[in-house]
């Protein structure tokens, strides 16, 4: 699309995947919240780039666990933009331990986070589009929510299974609220990334050992980069793949593949 007048909130915008995929949209013009936790200098790049680009925006700091910090959210950005076409929800975090060692909190904050944090998100963004005039039979979505995941909502992950868990509870919440709105003309699909080259991760994608073990898991033999996910969020929430809802997409160079068979097993 040469031009996209879309207002879109993307969570957790201030680094990484979320940064790229606030980036593109902004690229094809369009208005972009640039949600941020804690790193408002990273939001404020987010941003410029946004602006560099050709789109607009502004940063909004918010818990995406927390509530009320939610709706403030969603309220600044249909006061500023009128309504909203497209939530990312993308926010996430990683609480690493053994399961026997794990603290509640531990587990409460990853929780709380990766799946909670969505749903708040999610609800929000479908009583905006459920305002909008209903779509009749051969229209486009009224409305588009994109859950990012990770591979991991399918892997399991040992030492991880805070982190885990929330992921494949995003799986059922997108697939289950998919299926609920469809009739209406809002579509929810999910994008899952396998390992991709973020600051969340640098100790292994710029460390030559480590990246040679992970290549033995990924049949591609490459690291994705944050413009790999941020290219199929702007199509997912396109008119291009206006049939397609209660998918998610895998972006991860073949890792779900079992790439240990690659070989015969």
């Amino acid at each position: 699309m040469k031009t996209n007048n879309q207002t879109v909130i993307v969570t957790g915008a201030s680094s990484g995947i979320g940064q790229g995929i606030a980036i593109a949209f902004g690229k094809q013009g369009a208005n972009v919240v640039v949600n941020y936790h804690s790193d408002e200098e990273g939001a404020t790049s987010t941003l410029e780039k946004i602006i560099e680009g050709g789109g607009k925006g502004f940063i909004h700091k918010a818990d995406v666990g927390k509530e009320d910090e939610v709706i403030s959210m969603f309220e600044k950005a249909t006061s500023e933009y009128g309504t909203l076409d497209v939530l990312i929800n993308n926010a996430g975090i990683q609480k690493d331990s053994d399961f026997s060692s794990m603290t509640l909190d531990q587990w409460n904050k990853v929780i709380n986070t990766n799946l909670t944090g969505q749903f708040l998100c999610a609800r929000e963004a479908i009583q905006l589009f459920e305002a909008k005039k209903q779509a009749s039979p051969d229209d486009k979505a009224i409305g588009n929510i994109i859950f990012i995941s990770s591979v991991h909502d399918i892997i399991p992950w040992a030492g991880h299974v805070n982190y885990a868990s929330s992921k494949g509870g995003i799986l059922m919440l997108m697939k289950s609220l998919a299926l609920e709105v469809a009739p209406k003309k809002i579509r929810i699909n999910g994008i899952s990334p396998g390992a991709i080259a973020t600051d969340i991760n640098d100790e292994v994608w710029k460390d030559e050992e480590k990246m040679k073990e992970l290549m033995k898991l990924i049949p591609y033999k490459r690291i994705g980069l944050p413009e790999d996910i941020a290219k199929v969020a702007v199509w997912l929430a396109s008119p291009e793949s206006d049939y397609i809802t209660g998918t998610t997409i895998y972006v991860d160079g073949g890792m779900t593949l079992y790439p240990g068979f690659v070989d015969n097993g």
